[in-house]
């Protein structure tokens, strides 16, 4: 049985893969291991060590706390909300951060705007 620490963690290090392009077989490359293992840690049926999380996360430059953020303080067995298994989600994530910094602030601006007139 997989602990939820280890899900949350595997969601973790598949949504930063995702964010810079890399594939599982690049990302096995780097750390020296085959592209099955990263699907396991993905998934979460296999625990990554420590000094694996450390080489995973020089490679996509992260800090290693990247792979924890969004786990609920009071309870860390259980994961707080999903929003990057969501696929629209982290499509839009994506999307937001290829557009050029000033477009993009502009974009935040609006819907900053646009939420808090739904919100009324």
């Amino acid at each position: 049985m997989k602990h939820p620490v280890d899900a949350h963690v595997g969601k973790r290090i598949r949504h930063r893969r995702w964010m810079v392009g890399m594939t599982q077989q690049q990302l096995a490359d780097r750390v020296g291991i085959k592209f099955q293992q990263i699907q396991k840690y993905e998934t979460g049926m296999n625990r990554v060590s420590a000094s694996r999380l450390y080489d995973i996360a020089r490679e996509m430059e992260v800090p290693i706390s990247f792979f924890f953020d969004g786990l609920d303080a009071a309870d860390t067995a259980r994961p707080a909300g999903d929003l990057m298994g969501d696929k629209e989600a982290m499509e839009l994530i994506r999307a937001y951060y290829s557009i050029p910094e000033a477009q993009r602030r502009r974009l935040f601006d609006l819907a900053r705007v646009l939420s808090d007139t739904s919100a009324a």
